[in-house]
């Protein structure tokens, strides 16, 4: 599973000029279902989102949790997270979940998050979303359950990192 994590002071999503959910500050999850993802996948993302310290404690740090701030989810499914466009001009989207399977993690997922306690309201599986966010901060963070040690993608081949410390140049 795929998500990006915007930290938000509102967001609100409609389908067909009604209003399908919508939270005052807290996190916009834009959730991508993976081929392969299973209900542990949605389990520890749910955790690990929120869990996050990215809400400012009173020192102004990002020091609190949604949980510990109170703050509300709102959780909007995206299958373009998948979108593959290293080849060509048109994404290619194999690496997304069947709709039935991706509609079922989704719901799953929704379920492990409302079961965490915050106050969560989504957008509706496979319908064409307008969706509005006011980022706070700006704070966007991409999670990957893949990359969370179930499944490690390969090393980069004949590459070399360095890390630099740009203050001390």
């Amino acid at each position: 599973m795929r998500a990006v994590v915007q930290r938000v002071s509102r967001a609100r999503v409609t389908v067909d000029s009604r209003e399908a959910g919508k939270i005052g500050g807290g996190v916009c999850v834009f959730l991508g279902v993976g081929v392969g993802d299973t209900s542990r996948d949605a389990e520890w993302l749910a955790d690990k989102i929120v869990n996050l310290r990215i809400f400012e404690d009173a020192d102004g740090k990002m020091n609190r949790s949604l949980l510990d701030s109170g703050g509300s989810a709102l959780i909007v499914s995206q299958f373009t997270l998948y979108g593959d466009c290293r080849k060509g001009r048109r994404p290619s989207f194999v690496g997304a979940a069947p709709a039935e399977e991706g509609n079922r993690l989704y719901e799953c997922f929704v379920e492990q998050v409302k079961s965490r306690g915050p106050e969560t309201a989504c957008g509706v599986f496979q319908t064409h979303m307008l969706v509005e966010i006011d980022n706070d901060g700006p704070v966007t963070l991409i999670l990957d359950t893949r990359e969370a040690g179930r499944e490690k993608p390969a090393a980069p081949s004949n590459q070399e990192y360095k890390i630099t410390d740009n203050n001390n140049q």
